[in-house]
């Protein structure tokens, strides 16, 4: 695979750091498949680095969200970068293609090898996801090799993380290229083998289910527990507010993956177990471990839970 985009967007080729061949950025068009919170997140940011951009989201009323926010949240003069379209056959072929749909690895593998002939040439496709097999999502495709996973980390336009993931079947010059996205956009990126969780997933959800566990012991009130992990342990964060950001419906798709893949030890607690399916999904429904929009006094599960530090139904 040839390391240059397409003569279309004037794109030319430089070294990295490892004396690949990469695509300079400069003018690199991107398509991102799925206009969810991390699909939203990384256009946004694509289109505030001057990247002309497609968005496909099939839901109208999903794609019309998208099109206010990128309208309102784009600095002037670059919201007209972006298109959002409802299908694959709307669009045409981008330097680099990022599937950020929900995390099921049958829709994943499937819109992966509808949207592999959209990789113009020299370009990079990818996977957002932050837990699933990147290696069987490879198999199903053509070209493998300028395939890997690109984990972005929410709110995608500021949080400087990029987790990228190589299969065996994935070439030196798309690592390259990653690599060079992540540092045109402002990330710092981390490299990981294949492996359930990668690095960042696997840690992230074990200290998330036992903060959960302590919440159900009676252990803690969720703010106790998040404010001694930010300040005991520096996490930017808290566990169970960043669950409420992620979604807890997510994490607990995540940790049943995990456990399947790894063991008992990512076994989700009945508490969230619990709150999915009150329908208490976090900061996407207004409240989960917390009250959103959060603020420091706002009511936590502390306050509604039940004897066993289970949710009222």
């Amino acid at each position: 695979m040839q390391g240059a985009a397409t003569a279309a967007t004037g794109a030319t080729t430089t070294p990295d750091r490892n004396s690949s061949t990469v695509p300079d950025l400069g003018a690199a068009t991107l398509l991102v498949l799925g206009a969810g919170k991390m699909g939203l997140g990384l256009a946004e940011l694509a289109v505030s680095r001057g990247h002309a951009v497609q968005i496909v989201e099939p839901d109208p009323a999903s794609a019309r969200r998208a099109r206010e926010r990128l309208a309102t949240a784009s600095p002037d003069g670059t919201a007209g970068r972006a298109r959002v379209v409802g299908s694959l056959a709307e669009c045409v072929p981008a330097d680099m293609v990022v599937e950020a749909v929900p995390e099921d690895p049958v829709l994943k593998t499937e819109i992966l090898r509808k949207a592999e002939r959209l990789v113009a040439d020299g370009g990079l496709l990818a996977t957002n996801t932050s837990s699933l097999a990147v290696t069987e999502m490879a198999a199903a495709l053509d070209r493998p090799e300028r395939f890997c996973g690109m984990h972005f980390f929410q709110p995608v336009p500021t949080t400087p993380l990029l987790e990228v993931i190589r299969t065996p079947q994935t070439g030196d010059v798309a690592v390259a290229t990653a690599s060079a996205w992540a540092r045109h956009l402002g990330k710092t990126e981390i490299r990981c083998a294949d492996s359930p969780g990668f690095a960042t997933s696997r840690l992230g959800v074990a200290i998330g289910l036992e903060a959960m566990r302590m919440v159900e012991e009676g252990i803690a009130p969720p703010e106790d527990i998040d404010t001694g992990m930010e300040l005991g342990y520096r996490h930017g964060v808290g566990p169970l507010r960043m669950s409420d950001m992620v979604g807890l419906d997510v994490r607990l798709a995540i940790a049943e993956h995990l456990a399947a893949t790894l063991g008992p030890r990512f076994e989700p607690p009945r508490i969230l177990r619990d709150m999915v399916s009150a329908g208490q999904l976090g900061e996407k429904t207004g409240q989960g471990f917390f009250r959103w929009p959060h603020t420091p006094d706002s009511p936590t599960t502390a306050a509604l839970t039940s004897e066993g530090g289970r949710p009222h139904d």
